[in-house]
């Protein structure tokens, strides 16, 4: 029994490399931007988010507050939508923060204040002023809803109670302008990291003295940001273009990234603390893997970046949902990565724009009424029966109807090797009636067809025969392919066994012809001539690359030998 015969497989060329990795196609999916101006063209120093709602905690904490000027705003996670102003204050704000529990907002100002308000009246429930100097930061416990911490440019931090009226610690070490501040996360929660601008980062105890910190971490330039990982043993600091990475536990730093130009402003996670992000005055966005703190992505803004964050969704699984970039020129940037079913909303809502402004609306909602209808036919029991009565036997087989051949691979298969080629080269065959401008006209079939037919004439030792009958008319889109593709390196094995059975069939007849001694009536063997000279011109370039590569080998060798 026969054999069946199959269809000559297209060759597959090795896979170069991704211009976009998996990780740079990740960010750059949060899109639809929306660019909010400041009202009053403040910067925006200041972007919170509060942590995800533990289970004993019912209320929504659906809003992520940004802190602008005179004024806080408490933006929507699900619509993007302004839904609340806080404005009850005398001078600039500072660092306006949501309880987890999204009921309460903490901000300090420029006069030194601490303001609590309630979320839903915006009514202030708790004013202290014990601060001399700017609070610049101010902070809920992740764990207790009625503490809180603040820094100041007074050189101090504080720790604070909600039903007290003072403060309940004062951690005095610092010698200079205290402006960045967090607390430590899960069981070290009790434990609060400052950054200062006397170049140093204070690790301090609330169970210990508050004039001495737990540990000291020295900088070389003022610390802007000082933000803690999730495991609670790692701290990362940003001081000038700098971003250290200091371990707890050891008591050191363990390296320090310079990926920035200019003076790193803001700290945040994303991806479950998977993903560290920085944003500087220079501009740019950085994205960081926390394993090895290798840069896997990044994104450029107008403006110099002040403060950022990435607004997770309220679900179990913590997805991260907005990345949200405040800029020193006032501008609020919302990028917005959208799930599986609002992408295929975005993309019906681009097509009906895109519809209306080419004028072709109606046949847009004729081409939805039919989609719209077929659906209604697969509605389940309706139409259809989806209840089996048992399970399927699949009956092995080539159940699928073949493709049809093309007409080259036809010409193969049957052993007419000179035309499948002419195939190839030219879709169309030529006859002795086809003038030379429609010949002129064909264009060839794409080249990793033409580079498959002819592995498969050199396997099948059939090249000779394939080349052999050619003419002037039929060699020119030949060497014309070969002097296109032989740069490229994997068509080069292939060009190079060609090339030299074109010059053993026809390298007297060509010679010939360049000497004079044999004219073409009708020019064709002047235009083979010249495609020989650009072939040569290209085989001499190739040659000059090789040879130094060849070099550069050597050098290299001689280098790992010495």
């Amino acid at each position: 029994m026969a054999a069946e015969v199959t269809r000559l497989p297209q060759l597959k060329l090795p896979a170069g490399p991704s211009p976009r990795t998996p990780e740079q196609t990740y960010w750059q999916s949060f899109r639809s931007q929306q660019l909010i101006p400041s009202p009053s063209s403040y910067p925006v120093t200041h972007i919170s988010s509060p942590p995800p709602n533990p289970g004993n905690l019912t209320t929504s904490n659906d809003l992520f507050a940004v802190t602008t000027g005179l004024r806080v705003q408490l933006y929507s996670i699900k619509t993007r939508k302004l839904v609340k102003t806080i404005t009850r204050f005398e001078e600039t704000a500072y660092s306006g923060d949501i309880r987890r529990d999204g009921r309460v907002m903490v901000a300090g100002d420029d006069a030194g204040a601490i303001q609590v308000f309630d979320v839903n009246s915006r009514a202030i429930l708790k004013t202290w002023k014990e601060h001399r100097q700017p609070v610049w930061t101010t902070r809920f416990s992740p764990t207790e809803t009625t503490t809180l911490m603040s820094t100041s440019d007074d050189r101090t931090v504080r720790l604070w109670d909600l039903p007290s009226q003072e403060s309940v610690t004062t951690f005095a070490g610092h010698a200079d302008y205290v402006r960045t501040g967090a607390f430590m996360p899960g069981s070290a929660s009790r434990m609060l990291v400052s950054g200062s601008y006397d170049t140093t980062v204070r690790l301090w105890d609330s169970r210990a003295p508050p004039s001495r910190a737990a540990m000291i971490f020295k900088h070389a330039f003022p610390v802007e940001s000082v933000l803690p990982l999730p495991s609670g043993t790692t701290i990362l600091a940003s001081a000038d273009n700098q971003i250290s990475v200091l371990d707890v536990v050891a008591g050191k730093p363990l390296r320090l990234l310079q990926n920035h130009q200019k003076t790193v402003t803001s700290l945040a996670l994303a991806s479950n603390g998977t993903r560290l992000m920085s944003g500087g005055l220079d501009g740019h966005l950085k994205v960081f893997e926390t394993t090895e703190y290798n840069i896997v992505a990044g994104r450029k803004y107008p403006s110099p970046i002040l403060s950022l964050t990435v607004v997770p969704t309220r679900s179990k699984r913590d997805e991260d949902r907005h990345l949200v970039v405040g800029m020193a020129n006032g501008t609020l940037s919302i990028r917005t990565r959208l799930s599986g079913q609002q992408k295929v909303k975005e993309r019906e809502r681009q097509k009906e724009m895109d519809a209306l402004i080419a004028g072709n609306l109606d046949v847009y909602d004729k081409d939805q009424a039919k989609r719209a209808k077929k659906q209604r036919h697969l509605v389940p029991g309706k139409t259809q029966d989806f209840s089996g009565e048992g399970a399927d036997i699949i009956i092995a087989g080539n159940d699928r109807r073949p493709k049809k051949e093309l007409p080259w691979q036809n010409a193969l298969r049957k052993g007419h090797y000179p035309l499948a080629l002419s195939l190839v080269l030219c879709p169309t065959p030529s006859s002795t009636s086809t003038s030379n401008s429609n010949n002129q006209s064909r264009q060839p079939l794409p080249p990793l067809t033409i580079l498959t037919l002819l592995k498969a004439l050199i396997h099948r030792s059939a090249l000779h025969a394939a080349l052999s009958t050619r003419t002037e008319t039929t060699l020119a889109p030949l060497l014309r392919w070969l002097t296109r593709y032989l740069p490229h390196p994997a068509y080069q094995s292939i060009c190079v066994e060609v090339i030299g059975v074109v010059l053993d069939l026809f390298g007297a007849d060509i010679g010939a012809a360049g000497s004079g001694e044999v004219v073409d009536d009708d020019g064709e063997g002047g235009a083979v001539l010249r495609l020989l000279r650009s072939l040569k011109g290209v085989v001499a370039r190739e040659v000059v690359v090789k040879r130094g590569a060849g070099e550069c080998k050597g050098g290299v060798e001689m280098v790992m030998l010495g």
